[in-house]
């Protein structure tokens, strides 16, 4: 028997939302030393990357003005690059707040709108940063009223396949896209079981090449949907939904709660290497 010496090789994200309205942790770290003590702590947890967010995405969220999401973000990330190695990426929609977290030290984007946004795309190009992608039905305000698709994992196939062709005409390169299904997002809960069960539909694009794929699952209304479960009580659901897309081949996992999730997934991954 061989014994695990590393971490696995799917990635996991810490969720820092510096935001007073996000919808499970909003208020908790709009300080920045709490922020920077958060992030430090999900380090030590076993996270891969820091998500730093300064704009609430949940539903009917009322948008951040620029210079306010500037304000949130940009002492967050200055002092984590300061003081820790570990990557950090910036969630956000705007080419500004990009190209400012980018400089203060960031090197993923993060953008729930795939580079829709104007100016986000030559942005994005321009940075060089690994980009994800996030396939999200309206926006924000609107993506929760009556939710509606014909097939959703074939919908959300051939939204990718247009954003990558996309970013590749605009400079950015193959490798440095990853591609989010976005859950909760624009998706009943039937929407979001149909993709979770199908995840392996988007692992490859562009002649096979392999795309990872990132999920974000944590604490999520489906949740809710499924089991009835408040905010305080999703922990445990949401590392089943981390494993299980694990499974179905996701890379990335975006969490609120780092550590159950890195051990819940290096044990996954652990007994899918092992050879017997």
């Amino acid at each position: 028997m061989s014994s695990v010496s590393q971490r696995s090789v799917v990635k996991i994200m810490g969720v820092l939302n510096v935001t007073p309205n996000s919808f499970s942790d909003g208020g908790k770290y709009i300080d920045v030393d709490q922020a920077v003590e958060r992030a430090l702590r999900m380090i030590e947890e076993g996270a891969d990357w820091i998500d730093v967010g300064g704009e609430s995405s949940r539903p009917y969220a009322e948008p951040a003005p620029l210079e306010v999401e500037l304000a949130r973000v940009l002492p967050v990330i200055t002092r984590l690059a300061a003081c820790t190695t570990t990557p950090i990426s910036i969630d956000t929609f705007k080419p500004e707040v990009m190209q400012a977290a980018c400089g203060a030290g960031a090197s993923m984007i993060n953008d729930i709108y795939a580079l829709r946004q104007p100016g986000a795309l030559d942005m994005a190009a321009a940075l060089k940063v690994p980009v994800v992608l996030m396939h999200m039905q309206h926006d924000p305000h609107t993506m929760q009223n009556n939710p509606h698709y014909t097939d959703v994992v074939a919908e959300v196939e051939a939204f990718f396949v247009e954003r990558i062709q996309a970013c590749l005409a605009a400079g950015i390169k193959h490798e440095q896209l990853i591609l989010d299904p976005g859950f909760g997002f624009g998706k009943t809960a039937a929407h979001n079981c149909a993709l979770l069960k199908q995840l392996k539909k988007y692992t490859s694009y562009q002649e096979k090449r392999a795309l990872p794929i990132l999920v974000g699952l944590s604490r999520k209304s489906l949740i809710g949907d499924l089991l009835g479960l408040p905010m305080s009580e999703r922990l445990h659901p949401s590392v089943a939904l981390a494993v299980y897309a694990v499974l179905q081949g996701a890379r990335y996992v975006r969490t609120h709660d780092v550590l159950a999730t890195r051990r819940a997934v290096d044990m996954v991954c652990a007994v899918e290497a092992e050879r017997v």
